[in-house]
């Protein structure tokens, strides 16, 4: 196999051959094809290649909003107040006269602070609250658990306003609110990660050679733990959404007149009846995106985890 990837003339028959050798030569090549045969596995769900394909579109929509929209969403006209949707205004305007397609598409760089910035906080202190009290065990796992609990016993929506509200409105508070609310089930799946694989060979291999506990959870136990906690992070990224809407809808979120679409659903409720579209467009936007991840996140669970399929 290897003679036959190195010896063709045809650069995408080689590399085709490359990724598919049942002997690779390096690990390199060897996660390569673990990629590969996972990317083939995810584009034969439909279901899941439609939620990836509305997560990519929302992602290249708020790279590109300066050149997609006719302004930043902010500017207000009161002579173009509440008109429905047209040629002009695809999505009509709202009560200040703003284009509701133009916030739509700003709002989706909010959408996306929000969900990455919370990934970015939650992954690691869910990673490292679980591995540890996993591997150590004893009263340092009951201790860790039972912090946890308390966490998941309330609900995320609630205790989310309780952090803002403390914490003041604003965008950046709503963040950190709904991380402090979000970390717990991945503390739990970590811990139940690391409890299955803690007594391995290589992880005992590894405390016959001297391995610190640190080593051990940062090289040996984390890496087996990140597929699961990326399938569980996809899943929850509707949550995050919705509860950041909640949040941006009751004022505690996003401040006007930054267009984040919860604030947008609150400020548009009082012409429901009579200009549906103003609160209508970004309810549909929020529900778009929010089954995109979990169409997303299905997708990548019957690909990342092996018991899926059992």
């Amino acid at each position: 196999m290897a003679e036959q990837y190195s010896t063709s003339e045809n650069p995408i028959h080689r590399i085709n051959a490359w990724l598919r050798s049942d002997a690779p030569d390096s690990i390199f090549q060897a996660r390569c094809q673990r990629f590969y045969f996972n990317w083939l596995e995810f584009k034969s769900n439909p279901i899941a290649l439609l939620g990836f394909l509305i997560i990519l579109v929302l992602v290249l929509i708020s790279i590109f909003a300066p050149w997609i929209t006719g302004g930043d969403g902010l500017k207000q006209d009161l002579s173009q107040r509440l008109l429905p949707p047209s040629s002009k205004y695809w999505f009509g305007t709202d009560g200040f006269g703003r284009d509701i397609f133009d916030r739509i598409i700003w709002g989706s760089r909010i959408t996306l602070f929000i969900v990455g910035l919370v990934g970015i906080i939650v992954v690691p202190i869910g990673m490292l609250i679980g591995t540890i009290a996993g591997y150590l065990g004893g009263w340092v796992d009951n201790v860790l658990m039972r912090f946890t609990d308390i966490f998941l016993a309330f609900p995320r929506l609630i205790l989310a306003l309780a952090f803002v509200s403390a914490l003041g409105p604003g965008l950046g508070n709503a963040v950190l609110a709904i991380a402090l609310t979000t970390w717990s089930p991945f503390a739990r799946i970590a811990r139940a990660e690391t409890l299955t694989i803690r007594n391995a060979e290589h992880i005992m291999a590894a405390q016959v050679q001297g391995a610190s506990t640190g080593r051990i959870l940062l090289y040996h136990i984390t890496p087996l733990c990140l597929s699961s906690m990326i399938v569980r992070l996809t899943l929850d990224m509707a949550g995050i959404i919705l509860t950041a809407a909640g949040l941006g809808f009751l004022g505690l979120g996003a401040q006007p007149p930054l267009p984040e679409w919860g604030a947008m659903i609150s400020a548009g409720r009082q012409f429901l009846v009579d200009q549906w579209w103003v609160a209508t467009i970004p309810g549909i936007a929020i529900l778009t995106v929010s089954m995109g991840f979990n169409l997303l996140g299905d997708g990548l669970r019957d690909v990342l985890d092996p018991r899926s399929g059992e």
